[in-house]
C-alpha cells in the first residue's frame, strides 16, 4: 500500500444502519474500507455488512471473537460468507480456539488477533491477574497468534514499532487509538497521530470518531489524509 486513501479504516460506530450507511455514502469516492464492531452489528445485523459490500467497499468485522473453539469456527464461517475482508479474534482464546479460526476462514478474508485492547492500561491488567507488563502481554500474544497462521495483529500505535521489528512484514498491522492532531482522546489510553502510526509501523489507521463525529466527515477526513501524505 503506498496511497493514504489505502491505509484508512473508518470505523462506524454509530448505533442505526441509516447512519452507517449514510457515512459511507458520503465517504466511499475517498476511502474504500469500513469497520463494523459490535455497536453497529448489534443494531443492525448482517445486513449492514452485506449492503456495505453492495457498495464494493472493503468490510473490516471487529467482533473480537472470543469463546468456545466450534463456536469461534462457526462464527468465523458465517463472516466468510459475508464476504469481509478482515475480521477479529482474541488471542487470550488460546491456541485451540485460534487454530479453529484460523481454519474456518475464507481464502479472502484476514484473521486479525487482538492483543491487549487499547483502551487497556497496567491496572487493567493488574486487575484481572496479569503481572506482566503490557508491551510483554502484547507480544507474548502475538507470538502465539503468529505462530498459529493469524495474518495480523491489532495493536496500539506505541505496540506497532516493536511487532514491526519482531515479525518484519509476515503480518499486518492494524491500528486503532489513533488520533489526529487536536482532537478529544475518547476511551483511548494509548494513541497517537495518524502520521505517528504509519512511522511506528502500522498497515491500515482505524479512525472513528475524530471522522464520523465531525460536524462534516468529509472535511475531516480530508484533513486526515493530508497530514498522512
Amino acid at each position: 500500500m503506498t496511497k493514504a486513501t489505502d491505509k484508512i479504516i473508518v470505523a462506524l460506530d454509530v448505533p442505526t444502519k441509516s447512519e452507517a450507511l449514510g457515512l459511507v455514502e458520503q465517504l466511499r469516492d475517498q476511502v474504500s474500507f469500513f469497520k463494523v464492531g459490535l455497536q453497529l452489528y448489534t443494531a443492525a445485523g448482517p445486513e449492514v455488512v452485506r449492503e456495505i459490500r453492495a457498495t464494493d467497499a472493503k468490510v473490516f468485522l471487529d467482533l473480537k471473537l472470543h469463546d468456545i473453539p466450534n463456536t469461534v469456527a462457526g462464527a468465523v464461517k458465517s463472516a466468510a460468507e459475508l464476504d469481509v475482508q478482515m475480521l477479529t479474534v482474541h488471542l487470550s482464546g488460546g491456541s485451540e480456539m485460534i487454530r479453529a479460526a484460523v481454519s474456518a476462514r475464507a481464502s479472502s478474508m484476514s484473521i486479525l488477533g487482538v492483543t491487549v485492547l487499547t483502551s487497556a492500561t497496567q491496572d487493567t491488567l493488574s486487575e484481572i491477574g496479569i503481572a506482566d507488563k503490557i508491551d510483554n502481554q502484547i507480544l507474548r500474544l502475538g507470538r502465539l497468534g503468529v505462530s498459529l497462521g493469524t495474518d495480523g495483529l491489532v495493536a496500539s500505535p506505541f505496540e506497532a514499532r516493536f511487532l514491526r521489528t519482531e515479525f518484519g512484514d509476515k503480518i499486518k498491522i492494524v491500528t486503532p487509538g489513533v488520533r489526529p492532531k487536536g482532537s478529544a482522546t475518547g476511551d483511548q489510553s494509548r494513541f497517537m497521530t495518524p502520521r505517528e502510526a504509519i512511522e511506528a509501523g502500522a498497515d491500515y489507521l482505524v479512525i472513528g470518531r475524530p471522522i464520523t463525529a465531525h460536524a462534516n466527515p468529509r472535511e475531516a477526513l480530508t484533513r486526515i489524509l493530508e497530514e498522512i501524505a
